[in-house]
């Protein structure tokens, strides 16, 4: 008996006979009990699943190139008018100069609607058209009187494959049905190379040569007929997978944390089973394989599943996508690392899971093993410092990269993808490691002069700490996210440099002094286009009784803090015009002298260091308006500090007006201005029908209109944070009290024999709930406090100046209530046996 008593020393391991019996024990045990393990299968499976579908959708929502619209696969593009007389011969120069090139012949025919449609002569072969031309069914035309046509311009003629179709004054045979990859909204009838005889334009797509020539004129040497474009500059990002993987480590935390509580309790189950094992000579290392055998199992099985069961969700969902983003999206198309490395995450969380669990039943003597008593909780001192030390590391690099503020910090780039990754593990392991040190709390606060359930509860938390800390944690980092995002977002909100708010209201609406073709191309309109444009709008806004449709003037100015391009001011600049100022009742009496900037933004006022740069020369006047210190400003076209006075009645939408320079400025610095679009704003919001109204004033000119985007404000976002966060926090209570109640079920019958009723019975679970919602609500509290206070610099009144306090004690206090009512309704059942043990 002596001998049974002592502590194994695991001195062997028994060999790989020993390993490879205690892998098939692990597999025959979750064959047996796979049932009790379906809540961390469950998640498991549904983390990788849903981690696979939005890695489809973020990694084909856009085009990987986002000028392949417009340019194809090619460096540069010429255009020449269908009426340039030396048509022919330019088109072969260029070719012959600056080739390999594609030339498409593009001829507007008349549809009877408001929608265009283009006769277009090109070869299918091309150099670098592809991303511009796909054959869906049929052929592609392959000499004089064929043509294929897109699907939208087949409905509209009812032509079909194999008949016929009637336009610019000949019959053609149909071929075939094309698109556009890039632009399904593109319609165009595709005939062969040579078979447009009017071309109302010709667009020759072009490779890295001409791309070199793009200058300030913007014309091909020899040729000046042709207008050269090149493609906008791609900024260089992380892939936007790896967004996907984040917000799959953060689920895989949760899901980690409830795993060590479930893990735990399959270990003390299985205690009597491991100490027989222990007795028959196996060694603490073959007793943690079973474990970790188990929880490999687990892991891989949940990712399999997951996997597949995300995949075959993505395959279904691609049509809808495809239809929404309108290009072509190829359900093959994936980031198969990142699906590859979603699956390992969830594996290493299920084997990492079960190893502390694993580690502690494999340490428990013999004796103690065979009694299925559990040990007693150890010293967590190492673990609150090395939790310190994680949380702080992580909160670091969130405040570098400006993960928790959203600041820029640490620019964009894999870098910063990674540094978003190393801080969310940084605090999460903090959160873990410190949550035992919080549990541990518990027990000063179960006083003798509370009633014997509640100190039964709150000693039982203490006692079983291997499960209440992994709740505890869990819930902690839910409360945690739900709180920063409070926090932060009332530290955005208050930020003058880049208010966090949507970009017009609901009545208004402004349209771009330009045509935009596609995607990222902008060209300005002529004089007569835009006084065209102004009339209709005008006419527009007089059916929306509206004013007017009030001109907004650009000097293409740019306020920002000091010389950093990251502290740019994130709303419009425009020019402050008397009509723009009648809009919103202002005055020029209300104007200080010598005033340069208006501004709605409080905040901007207040600013030290600012700058105001514009395009069209001017002379630059270091004193600035508000004098004190000079920003290091150079060269014409840049004030510093210039005078900024705040006039409240201006808008507050990032693209509304709500800065303007005033024509003080504008004259003092001889700034350039012109027509940059136009503003209505209604009496009342904008309805649908509207709306359509006004695209079908744009659409003629090809003039971008801008509404409401819809995005949350910043209180919508609160509330959905302080929502999610609560069911969230709900759900991880009701499985852990489910886990640690049941543990306890022993002791349960124990007070059930000797007359405890069901009031007490419920007490004991709610008060078990309660206390593990108010402390993980006080330390998630905490730790997002701690957190953003680093991330504003210890800014107080920044951070605190907008908090949603609804918001706040409803996570505080609210959360600890709901998991007490919970925990007293769900509660109360008499345990199904009482009179004796059931054998394990």
């Amino acid at each position: 008996m002596i001998t049974l008593t002592r502590a194994r020393t695991g001195t062997g391991n028994g060999g790989i006979a020993a390993r490879r019996a205690v892998f098939r024990w692990g597999w025959r045990l979750f064959g047996r009990e796979w049932r009790q393990q379906l809540l961390v299968l469950g998640l498991l499976t549904v983390a990788v699943a849903a981690a696979v579908w939005g890695v489809g959708v973020v990694s084909n929502a856009a085009l990987s190139n986002p000028n392949a619209p417009t340019f194809g696969a090619a460096a540069a593009m010429a255009k020449l008018p269908g009426n340039d007389p030396k048509l022919a011969a330019d088109v072969a120069t260029i070719q012959r100069t600056w080739g390999p090139a594609d030339v498409i012949e593009n001829q507007n025919i008349a549809t009877g609607t408001n929608q265009s449609v283009q006769l277009r002569a090109e070869s299918p072969r091309g150099h670098f058209n592809a991303p511009l031309l796909g054959l869906v069914s049929g052929a592609y035309p392959a000499g004089a009187g064929q043509v294929a046509l897109t699907s939208q311009v087949a409905a509209l003629y009812g032509a079909r494959v194999g008949g016929t179709w009637l336009a610019a004054g000949m019959t053609w045979r149909v071929t075939g049905i094309v698109q556009d990859p890039s632009n399904l909204s593109d319609e165009f009838a595709l005939v062969a190379p040579g078979q447009v005889r009017h071309p109302s334009q010709v667009v020759i797509l072009l490779g890295p040569a001409a791309a070199n020539l793009a200058g300030s004129d913007a014309t091909l040497p020899g040729v000046p007929a042709a207008a050269l474009t090149t493609p906008n500059e791609m900024v260089s990002a992380f892939p936007q997978a790896v967004l996907v993987l984040v917000v799959e480590v953060v689920g895989l935390a949760f899901i980690g944390l409830l795993s060590v509580a479930s893990f735990s309790v399959m270990a003390q189950r299985r205690l009597r089973a491991l100490g027989m094992l222990s007795a028959i000579g196996a060694t603490e290392r073959n007793l943690r394989l079973v474990m970790i055998a188990d929880g490999l199992v687990v892991g891989v099985v949940g990712a399999l599943t997951g996997t597949a069961l995300g995949l075959a969700a993505w395959v279904a969902y691609a049509p809808t996508l495809q239809r929404a983003t309108d290009h072509v999206v190829d359900p093959a198309n994936l980031p198969w690392w990142a699906i590859a490395i979603g699956a390992v995450f969830a594996i290493v969380t299920s084997v990492l899971a079960s190893r502390n669990p694993a580690k502690a039943m494999a340490a428990v003597p013999v004796v103690a093993a065979l009694s299925g008593r559990p040990s007693p909780p150890k010293a967590v001192r190492r673990s609150a410092l090395l939790g310190v030390i994680a949380f702080a590391v992580g909160v670091a690099i969130l405040a570098r990269y400006g993960g928790l503020s959203g600041l820029p910090g640490g620019g964009g780039g894999p870098g910063s993808a990674r540094s978003l990754l190393a801080g969310l593990v940084g605090v999460i392991v903090g959160i873990l490691l410190l949550a035992p040190l919080g549990v541990s709390v518990l027990i000063v606060a179960a006083r003798p002069r509370l009633p014997v359930a509640i100190r039964i509860a709150l000693r039982d938390l203490v006692r079983y700490r291997s499960r209440s800390g992994a709740a505890l944690a869990a819930v902690t980092f839910a409360m945690f996210l739900a709180m920063a995002i409070c926090l932060v977002g009332s530290e955005r909100t208050d930020n003058p440099l880049s208010p966090s708010v949507p970009n017009l209201s609901s009545n208004q609406l402004v349209v771009t002094a330009g045509r935009s073709p596609a995607p990222g191309m902008m060209m300005q309109l002529t004089s007569a286009q835009e006084a065209s444009l102004s009339r209709r709008l005008d006419s527009l806004a007089v059916s929306l009784h509206a004013r007017s449709a009030v001109p907004l003037e650009s000097a293409a100015g740019l306020l920002q803090a000091g010389t950093s391009l990251n502290n740019n001011f994130g709303g419009s600049v425009y020019v402050a015009t008397p009509q723009l100022l009648a809009l919103y009742g202002i005055k020029t009496s209300q104007i200080a002298p010598r005033t340069d900037v208006l501004t709605a933004w409080s905040g901007l006022a207040g600013l030290s260091n600012m700058e105001l740069t514009w395009q069209g020369g001017g002379v630059m006047d270091g004193s600035g308006g508000n004098g004190g210190d000079a920003t290091p400003c150079a060269g014409s076209g840049c004030l510093a500090n210039p005078a900024i006075e705040t006039i409240s009645s201006l808008p507050s939408g990032t693209s509304a007006p709500d800065t303007l320079i005033t024509e003080y400025a504008v004259r003092k610095y001889h700034m350039q201005t012109r027509l940059s679009g136009w503003l209505i704003q209604a009496p009342a919001p904008l309805t649908a029908s509207q709306i359509r109204a006004a695209r079908q004033v744009t659409l003629a000119y090809q003039a971008p209109l801008e509404i409401m985007s819809g995005a949350a404000e910043f209180g919508e976002v609160a509330d959905i944070g302080t929502a999610v966060g609560i069911i969230i926090a709900l759900g991880v209570l009701a499985a852990s009290v489910g886990l640690i109640r049941s543990e306890t079920a022993q002791d349960l019958r124990t007070l059930t024999a000797t007359g405890a009723s069901t009031g007490t019975r419920r007490t004991i679970t709610a008060a078990t709930a309660a206390a593990l919602g108010l402390l993980g609500a006080v330390l998630g509290l905490a730790f997002a406090v701690v957190g953003s206070l680093v991330s504003t610099h210890g800014r107080l009144s920044a951070l605190f100046g907008n908090v949603p306090v609804a918001d706040m004690l409803l996570l505080l206090f609210g959360l600890p209530l709901l998991a007490a009512a919970g925990g007293w309704l769900l509660a109360g059942r008499e345990p199904a046996v009482i009179s004796r043990q059931p054998l394990e």
